[in-house]
């Protein structure tokens, strides 16, 4: 999309939970500057709420625009230079402005967790959205960019001390305060819903390479029941996102050429503790795991206070190791919740380092991580709370 645009960012499903909180960050982290932005969903009178509520003057542009009025989602797409949306489960409610955006010119950005839905965008409309220019990111938030650039991040620092990248790195949450978004439990739920009214995405669902089109790798750690980790000393449970961050992580490798190699393998598993305490707690991991999908779960539009927004956190460690059993590790934490108060800060500026960071990025679709790099840790770093470190 052209700088002539009428706005840079435009923040589609901004009465959500999750939308309030990123038209919040940019009304109080952007005030003053020259950033041209609006919000956008299906009421007016709902976005006027917002725009009180974020202090913003009575003439912000708010937008009219549903999901399900494919007019009213191009017109939103002509006026902006880009769209980040918060209206999932994406594969409900996201098609259509994913090819309004590629047909458009104009970049997207999401926090989709969802691996089948994003194959088949990216195979409904990647020649388009090369054609156009517009550059699609999916996957700008807790799922999956502190892992996917935790990987890019341990894989640089291993170049510089072992003197090339490693084929085999281990993600680790070694913390982590907060709740999932109610926009991820649906998503779940959608997921399976879909999986059993079609069987045969099955397939797609358990194959880690189902985001790099014409590449399968060799076979990748399960990660599926408990495990004591003797590298870190520790037992270990599944975690509940490694399905969707470890097909964002191969997809990064694909797109930037394979610099971690062709057989690169990488699985991400939760802490659950030591010896002599760990088998039993990653067994309460994955009872808690089984409940985030089911009914009664958190609900699209429902989120923690401010106070249990601010008072979580999250700590990532990576571990990758050499073929002559060197290891170098690298740590990711979030100063905020993993799926709220750290997630809108990271789609945030995803927006921001993608329209002004990195105008050489071609059109197609992306990972952030693999679109952005080390451009993006600096911005997540000095204004989302995020921290990147080597580990001793």
């Amino acid at each position: 999309m052209a700088s002539s645009a009428e706005f840079d960012i435009v923040v589609y499903g901004a009465s959500g939970f999750t939308g309030r909180l990123v038209a919040e960050y940019f009304a109080a982290e952007y005030r003053g500057s020259d950033l041209k932005w609006a919000i956008a969903g299906r009421s007016l009178d709902k976005l006027a709420s917002v725009r009180d509520a974020i202090g913003a003057p009575g003439d912000f542009p708010l937008i009219a625009a549903d999901s399900g009025d494919p007019a009213s989602l191009k017109a939103m797409v002509g006026r902006t230079a880009s769209v980040l949306s918060t209206v999932g489960p994406y594969q409900l409610y996201g098609s259509g402005l994913v090819a309004a955006c590629a047909a458009g010119g104009t970049d997207y950005l999401d926090l989709c967790g969802e691996p089948i839905w994003m194959r088949q965008m990216i195979d409904a409309h990647e020649a388009e959205a090369r054609r156009s220019g517009a550059r699609i990111v999916f996957s700008c938030g807790y799922d999956s960019l502190p892992f996917e650039l935790g990987v890019f991040f341990l894989q640089e620092a291993a170049k510089q001390q072992l003197g090339s990248s490693v084929a085999r790195v281990k993600g680790r949450v070694r913390k982590m305060k907060g709740t999932f978004s109610g926009g991820t439990a649906a998503s779940m739920k959608a997921i399976f819903a879909a999986a059993a009214n079609d069987p045969s995405l099955l397939p797609k669902l358990r194959d880690p390479f189902v985001l790099t089109p014409g590449f399968e790798g060799p076979k990748q750690p399960p990660g599926n029941k408990p495990l004591f980790d003797e590298d870190i000393g520790m037992w270990l449970a599944p975690f509940v996102m490694a399905n969707i961050n470890t097909r964002n992580v191969h997809r990064s490798n694909f797109l930037l050429g394979f610099p971690y190699g062709r057989g690169f393998v990488y699985d991400e598993m939760m802490v659950a503790g030591p010896k002599v305490t760990g088998e039993a707690t990653a067994k309460a991991i994955i009872a808690a795991n089984n409940k985030l999908g089911a009914q009664g779960g958190p609900k699209p539009g429902e989120g923690p206070s401010k106070e249990e927004r601010e008072s979580g956190y999250y700590d990532l460690l990576f571990v990758g190791i050499a073929p002559d059993g060197r290891r170098v590790k690298a740590v990711v934490t979030g100063d905020r919740d993993p799926g709220y108060g750290s997630t809108s800060k990271m789609i945030a500026e995803c927006a921001i380092c993608l329209r002004r960071d990195t105008p050489d990025v071609t059109g197609g679709f992306w990972t952030p991580g693999a679109a952005m790099k080390d451009a993006l840790i600096k911005r997540l770093v000095d204004r989302a709370g995020l921290t990147f470190t080597i580990e001793a």
